[in-house]
């Protein structure tokens, strides 16, 4: 049986990442080494983690003045980085879900930080909006897709102040503006690799102005100037990121792949929206484009463990939704085929079918 692999993260891999990097484990370039015993300092890695950072520049058009690394540590860590190294006196941050929370949490040790708006009052099912960004904060930080809600910002918005982006979940899902963003980050596991690495994009002009001393393996500066090899970078993580970015560069860039997403999508959220038995549970307007969430209707809600059986019997993988919304959840992320959305939609019907 085919499975369709809906999973949140980490999830899917485009089928020829997942193949070239099982290739390089066993033989790199055919060198006799694997990809997992050579050392981060020889010239086949230098020459993967060089192209990865040139092939992200090139598909997500990042102007000159920034520089990408590929750091450990997740995007967890990233919420301590972040105001460790830009949060002088005070920063403001949008709550749209669990991660924004946490990454407020950790801001404020740093120093002051002004929450401008949060959809917490309706279980995050919403992007806040109307909020004033102080412009006397040192950034604002926000969480452009919501894994565990379904909801998203898909503009890259203008702000007074530096824009900080968590893109763990829709990196490289749709033409960016990274000209409007101070740093943006995320960890790959959602959208363009395996757990194990982060990628940053930053401005190098917005680092320095704090006074406080930055640990070593915290500081933006000691990664950037060590081309993101201050410490043994996750090399494994890395090539497969590198083979995720050539496959959307094969297929054409992000435009593609962000008209293929918007297909997905739509397609899905049409079958919801017509369904007498399933209902969305985000804001229209706000709907994810990465993590489509939707629920039994009040009706129905004791149906909700048969379908989770049938739809496992029909080869669907990680539709569960989270805990903090129940129902289901399925990720369409970039390599997520249109027929495994064809074939959770086909299931749905049949259930509807069977049980109204």
């Amino acid at each position: 049986m085919k499975k369709h692999n809906f999973n949140a993260g980490p999830s899917i891999l485009p089928r020829i990442a997942i193949e070239n990097s099982a290739k390089a484990i066993l033989d790199l370039n055919g060198s006799g080494l694997s990809l997992l015993e050579i050392s981060h300092r020889h010239k086949d890695f230098q020459a993967i983690i060089d192209e990865a950072m040139a092939l992200m520049k090139e598909l997500m058009n990042i102007p000159d003045g920034y520089r990408v690394l590929f750091l450990g540590g997740g995007a967890s860590t990233q919420f301590v980085m972040v105001p460790y190294n830009l949060l002088q006196t005070k920063a403001a941050y949008l709550e749209t879900g669990a991660w924004a929370k946490k990454a407020i949490k950790e801001a404020k040790i740093f120093g002051q930080v002004d929450v401008v708006g949060s959809s917490a009052d309706k279980n995050f099912s919403y992007i806040p909006k109307g909020y004033t960004i102080p412009s006397d904060a040192d950034y604002f930080h926000i969480t452009t897709n919501n894994t565990i809600f379904g909801t998203e910002i898909k503009y890259d918005m203008d702000s007074p102040v530096q824009l900080v982006a968590d893109m763990s979940s829709d990196i490289l899902s749709r033409p960016t503006d990274v000209s409007k963003y101070a740093l943006i980050y995320g960890g790959a596991q959602k959208n363009l690799g395996p757990a194990g690495v982060t990628f940053v994009i930053i401005r190098e002009d917005i680092l320095g102005k704090v006074d406080r001393k930055i640990p070593s393996m915290l500081d933006y500066k000691i990664h950037i100037n060590d081309g993101s090899m201050y410490n043994t970078p996750p090399c494994f993580a890395i090539f497969t990121c590198l083979e995720t970015m050539r496959w959307i560069k094969g297929l054409g860039g992000v435009p593609v792949v962000h008209a293929m997403n918007m297909k997905k999508a739509n397609l899905l959220y049409d079958a919801i929206d017509n369904s007498k038995m399933f209902v969305g549970t985000v804001a229209k307007e706000d709907r994810s484009l990465m993590n489509i969430c939707f629920v039994m209707k009040e009706q129905y809600k004791d149906k909700e463990d048969a379908f989770m059986e049938f739809a496992k019997g029909k080869g669907m993988v990680g539709i569960k939704g989270h805990r903090s919304v129940g129902g289901f959840r399925a990720s369409t992320y970039n390599a997520l085929p249109l027929d495994s959305v064809q074939a959770l939609i086909d299931c749905m019907h049949e259930f509807e079918k069977d049980n109204l």
